[in-house]
């Protein structure tokens, strides 16, 4: 396998690793109930998606 002639440099290291950083996902609000959740997804509180109800949510006592 080929090996590297010459060390790479600090700065074009991390250049390269700059994008590798992780980003918080996006939320919006949801629709029924007003908690915030990943949009496309359905709410983990209300099970709403879409304006109607896909999954029925136990409630917590």
């Amino acid at each position: 396998m080929p090996n590297p002639k010459r060390r790479h440099s600090k700065s074009r290291t991390r250049q390269r690793r700059a994008h590798d950083a992780l980003r918080a996902p996006q939320t919006v609000l949801c629709e029924n109930c007003q908690e915030p959740r990943q949009s496309h997804r359905v709410c983990a509180k209300c099970g709403y998606y879409d304006g109607r109800q896909v999954l029925k949510v136990e409630q917590e006592a």
